[in-house]
């Protein structure tokens, strides 16, 4: 079932953050749609917004590469999540 006034709101809030003029680069908040959809598994975000970030200039290397950083981050979270790592002292200063 579709919700058009939830879809209305949300489609509202997504241009805002992704299309009006901000500080980041429009092309990385394409990349970090990215590693978000992934992280949630969301097929229909991961293919609009690699063709979002393609149509701003994402090469091949660039997509290559920026796999391979998301990639090593689920790796790393996960395992320093199973092995409860505590958090390094200066990573929690102010």
């Amino acid at each position: 079932m579709r919700e058009p006034r939830l879809l209305e709101r949300t489609w509202a809030s997504l241009k805002q953050v992704m299309i009006e003029p901000g500080t980041l680069d429009p092309f990385i908040k394409e990349l970090v749609y990215i590693a978000v959809s992934t992280a949630n598994a969301c097929s229909y975000c991961i293919h609009s917004h690699t063709a979002a970030a393609r149509a701003k200039g994402l090469s091949d290397a660039q997509y290559a590469e920026f796999l391979a950083v998301v990639s090593t981050a689920a790796k790393t979270n996960a395992l320093a999540k199973a092995l409860q790592i505590p958090i390094d002292p200066e990573f929690l200063a102010g």
